[in-house]
């Protein structure tokens, strides 16, 4: 019986990174694992736009910590988002108090990129959170509300029009989505609009959309976009958004009441590491070890890790889930081989692929040996490759029914205006 007293992991954000190492770590004696977040919730982000576009609910993608942490004796959670790391004296400090650490892992991800542009953060809607979802489907529901009171035709024009900017998945997820949603439900829950006025607009700076994709499943992209009336624009970059109007580079302006920021991200701060671990897109440099450069038990994995030892990925890694579970499960591996004194496993990518849903039974698939492949039988793949790693029987059970009858029906329920009431009593 091993009578040491077990080290203290502490684990910054519970993500794909961090939550698949908290759970390797399960039950092993050796750690006292405590996972710290903001939220009390684990979430599965490539869902995102099928909250915010009213498709399935939250609680579809989410499922508690602690929920998921019973019978686990060494795995804590703690409420919490960090605000300083010192090193010097191995603790961290949160919104909610002090923590001490043995090992530290940083696992919090990204956050959205607006380059700067102060009109487009504070007025552009994001995807990165359960929060902006919920945000993003009231604000499309209360502006279609708005539009069928409106009659000026101008007004009811701009209150429908929705601009995406940024045409990789998640911009091209979210548009398929709208435009299906334009299609199937608007005229049926609107019967008093003869013709919808409002359009879709994809922006992306780029020459195509789905930029990390294969071309061929760029030009799918494309041709099942253009085919559902979305009005794409390549190389265009958007400038401003002022007075509910979107700013293009090229000096034209689109009217539109929404504008949906799906163009960049940049890792979240992590305050107290040295100056020389952070780089670009204010990643942490790691070693092949996900240690992080000039500390001694600080690590980093996920989207927020800039790792430059793999061979197959010099200028490191796509900032993707796969990576992130992947170096969440290693890194558990190589804590439990530290405290057994054993030599460490460095971290190579192992690709799986990419693939993304372009529109209802149309998506696509990269595989890094069996090349490409679409329609129907992508999506299937698509459907069943994200509801396996959601957290929970009940969850899976749940999204693949509602996913079922909601594709079956062209008509899901969930669209639902529910905001807190701001008004004081």
């Amino acid at each position: 019986m091993n009578n040491a007293v077990p080290q203290k992991v502490i684990i910054v954000g519970g993500g794909f990174a961090g939550l698949n190492l908290a759970k390797k770590l399960a039950n092993q004696d050796q750690y006292q694992v405590t996972l710290v977040d903001r939220n009390n919730y684990h979430f599965f982000p490539p869902l995102l736009y099928q909250v915010s576009t009213a498709f399935i609910e939250s609680s579809n993608i989410s499922y508690p910590f602690r929920r998921m942490f019973q019978g686990k004796s060494n795995l804590g959670f703690y409420m919490g988002g960090l605000l300083k790391i010192n090193p010097e004296s191995n603790t961290i400090e949160t919104e909610n108090g002090v923590l001490s650490y043995d090992h530290l892992v940083l696992a919090m991800g990204t956050e959205t990129n607006f380059f700067g542009m102060e009109n487009v953060s504070k007025k552009a809607m994001p995807m990165k959170t359960i929060d902006d979802a919920i945000n993003m489907r009231n604000h499309i529901l209360l502006k279609l509300e708005e539009a069928v009171r409106s009659s000026d035709p101008a007004e009811k024009e701009k209150l429908g029009n929705i601009v995406i900017a940024g045409g990789g998945p998640t911009g091209v997820e979210i548009a398929g989505m709208l435009a299906e949603m334009g299609r199937n439900i608007i005229t049926k829950d609107y019967p008093s609009v003869k013709r919808f006025s409002g359009r879709i607009f994809l922006v992306d700076a780029g020459a195509k959309l789905l930029g990390p994709m294969s071309s061929k499943s760029q030009e799918e992209a494309y041709e099942v976009l253009n085919k559902l009336g979305v009005n794409i624009y390549l190389n265009t970059l958007v400038k401003d958004y002022v007075d509910e109007q979107v700013i293009l580079a090229n000096g034209n302006h689109i009217n539109s009441s929404t504008l949906i920021w799906a163009s960049g991200v940049i890792a979240k701060e992590a305050p107290g590491l040295p100056a020389a671990a952070i780089t670009r897109g204010r990643r942490i440099l790691v070693d092949e070890f996900n240690k992080v450069q000039g500390t001694s038990n600080i690590y980093a994995i996920g989207d927020q890790c800039m790792q430059l030892t793999d061979e197959k990925f010099p200028n490191g890694h796509p900032q993707l889930a796969q990576v992130a579970i992947q170096q969440g499960k290693l890194l558990a591996k190589n804590l439990l081989m530290l405290s057994a004194g054993k030599p460490l496993e460095p971290f190579r990518y192992h690709d799986k692929g990419s693939m993304a849903i372009i529109a209802k039974f149309k998506a696509v698939v990269d595989l890094p040996k069996k090349g490409f492949f679409k329609g129907f039988f992508a999506w299937i793949v698509w459907l069943f490759i994200h509801i396996i790693p959601i957290a929970g029987f009940r969850n899976k059970g749940k999204l693949a029914f509602n996913w079922f009858w909601s594709f079956i029906t062209n008509d899901p329920t969930l669209r639902l205006i529910i905001r807190p009431d701001n008004k004081k009593s």
